[in-house]
């Protein structure tokens, strides 16, 4: 009985703690800039297959809910991955996606040459230039370590970060602190000023 009590206590704590961190993750490094432009950008992952996969999918749904988030006239949404093992690009099958699965009629933009999230904010920024405020969709610890890059490469733009939609409490409970635990691992590289780590 006091095991099994143990086990029950020690997942509540587990869960507890996958909360906790993605959800300090989806709010570190933004602020509450405001303007009558923004920009959502929704980051790719691996996609070998022909259509978005389950991980892309939920990521085009964070960013396109964090445009229904906010009553901003003038928003563009910004998806950012090249080919992976698909001939297609990520940024490709996640716009078609959002089109045709969640019928998103606004402004789409594509960034298709990125493979790794340093490459997706530096060829990304073009795109940010002319907006007041800028969204990053994805899970909370690639979005928050594509805030950081954002920071290394441009100050003056990560000055108009704010929080995207994609944290909700509840949502992915059970995996929350699997992301937690891979998103610690990914974000080691980042204090030690590594560039190239890919989420």
């Amino acid at each position: 009985m006091r095991r099994r009590t143990g086990f029950a206590m020690a997942g509540v704590a587990a869960l507890a703690w996958g909360e906790w961190l993605n959800r300090r993750w989806s709010r570190a490094l933004v602020g509450s800039s405001g303007g009558a432009s923004e920009a959502v950008v929704v980051l790719g992952y691996r996609n070998p297959q022909p259509t978005a996969n389950f991980i892309n999918r939920w990521r085009v749904r964070a960013g396109v809910r964090s445009v229904a988030a906010d009553n901003v006239r003038d928003t563009r949404v910004i998806f950012s991955g090249g080919p992976a093992d698909s001939r297609t690009a990520e940024a490709q099958l996640m716009a078609e996606y959002a089109k045709s699965v969640l019928e998103f009629d606004g402004t789409v933009l594509l960034e298709d040459r990125s493979a790794t999230t340093w490459e997706n904010i530096t060829n990304v920024i073009p795109l940010l230039e002319d907006v007041d405020r800028i969204k990053i969709a994805s899970q909370p610890a690639h979005a928050f370590k594509a805030r950081v890059y954002l920071r290394r490469q441009r100050p003056d733009l990560a000055e108009k970060l704010v929080r995207a939609d994609d944290y909700r409490p509840g949502e992915w409970m059970v995996a929350k602190p699997l992301l937690a635990l891979y998103g610690l691992w990914t974000l080691r590289g980042i204090r030690a000023g590594e560039q190239k780590t890919s989420l």
